[in-house]
């Protein structure tokens, strides 16, 4: 249990770092007025947890799961900082981007937790 803890700590650890380091790169390219970062991380983690997932469960790796899936990917996806990005803007009066920042990141999300599964599913093949 302990070996587990400190996989997930590690993980989430990792994960974070990299959302930050995300989220900051990508308000400096793209500028802070939409939570960019936020939603790459979401989208990019949906996909990669679809992929490790198939690679992980379906080839016998589950033992590296509290590492990876909850912690640098639970670390790294962000549904508590979605939530909150996603009040600011209707906050802001921007209701219509809030709508369109709530579906796009739930849409392509589930989207790309489909294509990592079928894209790992295939290399697996």
């Amino acid at each position: 249990m302990m070996f587990t803890l400190f996989q997930v700590a590690l993980g989430g650890a990792i994960g974070a770092v990299a959302r930050f380091a995300t989220q900051a790169g990508l308000a400096r390219v793209l500028g802070a007025g939409f939570p960019w970062g936020t939603f790459a991380a979401n989208v990019l983690g949906s996909f990669v947890m679809g992929a490790l997932f198939v690679m992980l469960m379906e080839r016998g790796g589950g033992r590296l799961s509290p590492l990876l899936l909850t912690g640098v990917l639970g670390g790294f996806t962000t549904f508590s900082a979605f939530s909150l990005d996603a009040l600011r803007l209707f906050e802001r009066a921007q209701p219509g981007a809030a709508a369109l920042y709530v579906l796009g990141s739930v849409g392509l999300s589930l989207l790309a937790v489909i294509a990592g599964v079928m894209l790992a599913r295939m290399v697996a093949a």
